[in-house]
């Protein structure tokens, strides 16, 4: 008797080995993950959890850092050069912090403070503007070297080699190899008070007001400075004693961002200046002197300032390969030039900096990254690129960002209120979700990267520098799995692939159908450092997703899902 040959089923196998990030859209390709948690590319193509991080300091109240010889932080009102604690009295005032450091030279800016400190020798610090009145000042006119002037002020019949003659408001020089009187032009003037000096040093240039001798009033160049006195060029038609107000001023301008570039330090403003004046502008310091913005003697030293035609308010400012830029959530303006004479703005109608996102600037490698009103974008010198396609339609902002290798992170704040961890590895080009964690400010330094935690004010070293926290917890999700065949196929079993440290664990639940409800299909514990094959049975459906979540230090090298023909029903 013949019996009906029952064929065997078609059975194929799908594996995954490589296993490429996080991709929150619709449709992911095979070894992308919908959702994850402390996992990172380190170990790529093997899915694996991130490092532990490390509490490195733990300061009252941290505004910011900045990596000099040791890695330094503004808390409260003092500023921390490593362990040395500095009391430079900042402002404290909510709207004053947190603050932006900029590094120039040896020296640390601290804004909008608008004062500095020197880290090489830090009893060096103060205040960038300088601002003094004075009653009974004593005006002198002086030569070029400070020396004392002599003079008449009706000419002379027979005058001798070099007398001086006042002629109205004119100092004139006789000279007897010429039969001549020579206008004199390298004169200074000597003001003395008590304190008139204090906080000005020779080079700079401030604003002169008050004074009744009116010429001199305006900017005026201090050709020497003390306590009780200082030197400036000009002219005077006399000396005399002024015993009303005279106020000698140095100031910085209001600036929404600073950023330092070849020697200078550059900003910008949008809205109102101190005296509350409309203005759209940016600024550049004197050549290697922060401390001077109103410099206009038609040197290459000189500062500069320029106005701008295109509209809005700025959103932030860099320095890439050399270049000042300053941007708006629109365009970008890009500085060339070595001095003031050729310095000349090119402005880039492009995807510009978020609001709100300035501290998510940061350069990986030669690559400028920020956070635009779009997505990530990735800035290499011609036109800004979107990267961020993986993290899907959801909007972020309050960005902030630091980088360190190739890794770019990033801590951004969604919708719902709720801050993410983002690392987007540039030489891979792959995205890791790591956690909730909420950082105001980053900084890498001495091989590590360092973030302030505004939940804690903790400074976190976050690859492990510090005292090392708990087991870290971590979590990866599928997307849809059995959505792809054409043909009536389902997933009869699951093959697992993967190493467990000692004292870790991993358990694999998964969702069938979209039910809601995620069941536990395995737990396993590391008691020894090897691999394991794991054959996971599951139910027929038609997709399900799957969980990986575990404790500890795993490795997930493979996965492979065993696919048997089904009939259409």
């Amino acid at each position: 008797m013949r019996y009906p040959t029952i064929p065997p089923r078609e059975v194929t196998a799908q594996g995954v080995q490589v296993f490429r990030g996080y991709n929150r859209n619709l449709k992911i390709k095979a070894g992308e993950f919908r959702d994850m948690e402390n996992l990172t590319s380190d170990a790529y193509p093997v899915l694996s959890p991130r490092g532990k991080r490390g509490i490195y300091r733990k300061p009252a109240s941290p505004q910011g850092l900045i990596a000099k010889e040791a890695l330094c932080c503004v808390d409260g009102a003092d500023f921390l050069l490593g362990d040395r604690r500095i009391a430079m009295g900042l402002s404290v005032e909510p709207e004053r912090c947190p603050k932006d450091l900029i590094s120039m030279g040896a020296y640390v800016i601290i804004l909008p403070d608008k004062m500095y400190i020197n880290t090489a020798y830090p009893e060096d610090f103060g205040s960038i503007e300088a601002s003094n009145t004075v009653s009974g000042a004593e005006l002198t006119l002086c030569d070029g070297d400070g020396a004392p002037l002599s003079w008449v002020t009706q000419a002379p019949e027979e005058p001798e080699n070099g007398a001086l003659w006042m002629d109205g408001g004119s100092l004139k020089q006789y000279s007897a190899s010429m039969s001549a009187w020579i206008p004199v032009t390298d004169t200074t003037v000597k003001l003395s008070a008590p304190g008139i000096g204090t906080g000005f040093l020779p080079g700079d240039t401030a604003e002169l007001s008050g004074c009744a001798e009116s010429g001199l009033n305006g900017y005026v160049w201090i050709v020497d400075a003390g306590e009780a006195f200082v030197l400036v060029k000009g002219m005077l038609s006399r000396n005399f004693t002024q015993e009303q107000a005279l106020t000698l001023k140095r100031e910085m301008p209001d600036m929404d961002f600073v950023t330092q570039a070849e020697n200078r330090l550059w900003g910008c403003r949008y809205g109102t200046d101190s005296q509350g004046k409309p203005v759209n502008e940016l600024y550049a310091s004197k050549l290697g002197d922060f401390r001077n913005w109103n410099c206009f003697q038609g040197l290459s030293t000189d500062s500069y300032r320029a106005s701008c035609g295109s509209d809005g308010p700025f959103t932030g400012a860099a320095t890439h390969l050399g270049y000042p830029l300053f941007f708006r959530e629109g365009c970008l303006h890009k500085i060339y030039g070595s001095e003031p004479a050729s310095f000349r703005i090119q402005t880039t109608a492009c995807r510009g900096v978020q609001a709100g996102c300035h501290r998510s600037l940061a350069v990986v490698g030669d690559t400028l990254m920020y956070k635009s009103p779009t997505g990530v974008c990735a800035y290499d010198g011609a036109l800004p690129v979107e990267i961020s396609q993986a993290l899907g339609r959801e909007r972020y902002g309050n960005a902030a960002a630091g980088a360190i290798g190739d890794k770019y992170y990033i801590s951004m704040e969604d919708e719902a209120g709720v801050y993410h961890l983002f690392v987007y590895d540039r030489g891979k080009k792959l995205w890791h979700r790591e956690d909730n964690l909420s950082c105001a400010a980053f900084c890498a330094w001495g091989g590590e990267l360092f973030a302030i935690d505004r939940s804690s004010r903790n400074i976190l070293g976050l690859l492990g520098s510090g005292e090392p926290e708990g087991p870290v917890s971590w979590m990866a999700q599928t997307g849809e799995l059995g959505m792809d065949p054409a043909r009536r196929q389902y997933i009869s079993r699951l093959n697992l692939r993967l190493a467990l440290e000692r004292g870790s664990e991993l358990e694999c639940l998964i969702e069938y159908d979209d039910s809601g409800q995620w069941e536990s299909l395995c737990r396993v514990f590391g008691t020894e450092l090897r691999s394991f094959r794991i054959p996971l049975r599951v139910r027929r459906c038609d997709h399900m997703r799957l969980r990986f979540q575990g404790t500890g230090g795993a490795k997930l090298y493979s996965l492979t899902k065993i696919l048997e023909k089904g009939s259409d029903l």
